[in-house]
């Protein structure tokens, strides 16, 4: 199953206060949670555990881009992502969860 996420991190959002300021960049750890969200509403998934695993950042992320958050369901525990703004790879990595992902969407 691929899910696609089309999103964007408003310059006035709380969690990106002091980070570089003059200069600002989207935390990675904030990207990361977009990622969990995503999964959680795209699947309709009550939160629950999780690890990231091979997370690799490899380029910044400005406040108020628009990016996508594309992911695939490796097995029924795992998602790899990729998070794109246009033709430039932000982050990529996968995602582990204790619950299966895709019994929510097959039940």
């Amino acid at each position: 199953m691929r899910i696609h996420s089309e999103r964007c991190i408003p310059a006035d959002h709380p969690a990106l206060d002091g980070h570089f300021p003059g200069n600002p960049i989207v935390p990675g750890v904030w990207l990361l949670i977009e990622v969990l969200a995503a999964v959680e509403r795209e699947l309709k998934l009550e939160p629950g555990a999780v690890s990231y695993s091979g997370v690799k950042f490899t380029a910044p992320l400005r406040p108020g881009e628009a990016f996508v958050l594309t992911m695939d369901t490796v097995d029924q525990q795992a998602i790899t992502f990729t998070i794109m703004r246009g033709d430039t790879t932000i982050a990529s990595g996968n995602l582990r969860r204790r619950d299966a992902f895709v019994a929510a969407v097959t039940s």
